[in-house]
């Protein structure tokens, strides 16, 4: 009989080092950003994710917020934490692709503070791409998934 996993005996995630990433953003704390106990929330762990892929989606011009026809939906995300981050600090958010699927893609993001060889964070986010209109499921576009094929990781 196996035993039933407990947070002791699970197999617990551990840092990544910066070339597990494919490219980096650098994006600023704010001073809003830094909780009452003197480091980063959890929540805006969150922000920076969707800040690191939707501005490359942007500069990778497979984006456009106001009239893109496709658009991803977040159906899952999930972070873990092994150092704090506090403002004023940079964060480089390191951005790779784990899964290029029909009609969705899985995000892995790491946050490191400035300069740091391994991550401070890491997690993912599934974007379902879908139809802004009826927000039903759509394949992904082929200039998206060429924008993406760069960014995925073995």
């Amino acid at each position: 009989m196996t035993e039933p996993l407990t947070p002791s005996s699970a197999a617990r995630p551990a840092p990544a080092p910066r070339s597990a990433y494919r490219v980096f953003r650098a994006i600023g704390t704010r001073w809003m950003d830094n909780d009452v106990y003197g480091h980063v929330n959890n929540v805006v762990y969150y922000s920076w994710f969707d800040t690191a892929v939707n501005a490359y989606l942007i500069e990778q011009g497979v984006l456009d917020i106001e009239r893109s026809t496709t658009i991803g939906l977040v159906v899952e995300t999930q972070c873990n934490y092994f150092a704090p981050l506090a403002f004023p600090q940079t964060v480089e958010a390191g951005l790779r692709v784990a899964r290029l699927g029909g009609s969705s893609v899985r995000y892995e993001v790491g946050l490191f503070a400035q300069g740091m060889p391994h991550t401070a964070a890491a997690g993912h986010f599934v974007h379902v791409y879908v139809d802004r209109a009826t927000r039903r499921p759509v394949p992904l576009p082929e200039p998206l998934r060429a924008a993406l094929q760069p960014l995925l990781c073995a």
